[in-house]
């Protein structure tokens, strides 16, 4: 086959590319690992100082730390680069220039200050990966049991329809788990999905001290507000009912 060159014009790929937040295109572009919208990194931690939730879907994102929630997207930043050619010298420029109107040193990257040395064990034990050190297993841990709520649960396990018996839910093999504080109502729904193959038909709801909590509530938030001075573990309810 002829290969034929295929021209894009950039105003197409604009809204994949650009900032929502100053209408530019990414510099060190960053990804919220919650929902996946990508931003301007100096774009995002500036929003955050005033605001707890994406921009774009208004997503909760953390209550007291939203900057654990942001990667560096490499793979978007070297796309800009190739759609807009000179981004980035560009965009150094400008940086340089900032550093020097404030009589500031620019301070160079680690690896440019080092990349003819040769790496040594004690040189590698000190490197920082910042990519991998705010992880949830660094978080504060919560301990939760996870039951089956229990009222009308007979009426609903005797229910049938026209094509059969009602799907009944049952109980979790293992109903204490162990989890990050920062672990949202979402993803216990999804794990009580998964585990009792609950169908999506279905609504899952998380009930705390007779109260239905949001999706989108962190664990931390829960004890906080429902299970503050009691002892561990903190008790949450689960019931399934049909979609409204």
């Amino acid at each position: 086959m002829d290969s034929k060159e295929v021209i894009i014009r950039i105003c197409d790929l604009n809204p994949h590319v650009v900032c929502s937040l100053c209408a530019g295109y990414f510099v060190d572009a960053t990804t919220i690992t919650e929902c996946l919208h990508t931003f301007c990194k100096s774009c995002i931690v500036k929003y955050f100082q005033t605001s707890k939730k994406c921009p774009m879907c208004n997503l909760q994102i953390h209550e007291t730390q939203p900057l654990f929630n942001l990667r560096l997207d490499r793979t978007m930043q070297d796309i800009v680069a190739k759609v807009v050619p000179g981004i980035l010298e560009a965009e150094e420029k400008r940086r340089r220039e900032f550093y020097a109107s404030r009589g500031m040193a620019v301070e160079k990257p680690a690896q440019d200050e080092n990349e003819n040395e040769k790496p040594t064990r004690e040189t590698s034990v000190k490197r920082d990966y910042s990519e991998t050190k705010n992880l949830y297993r660094d978080d504060e841990q919560v301990s939760l049991c996870v039951e089956r709520y229990e009222d009308g649960l007979e009426e609903n396990e005797e229910e049938t329809d026209n094509n059969g018996p009602a799907t009944t839910v049952g109980t979790l093999s293992k109903k204490y788990i162990r989890c990050s504080a920062r672990m949202m109502v979402v993803q216990l729904q999804k794990l009580l999905r998964m585990k009792l193959n609950i169908p999506n038909e279905k609504e899952v709801e998380i009930v705390c001290n007779e109260h239905v909590i949001h999706p989108f509530r962190t664990m931390k938030f829960i004890w906080i507000s429902e299970w503050l001075g009691k002892a561990p573990p903190m008790v949450l309810h689960y019931r399934v009912h049909d979609i409204s």
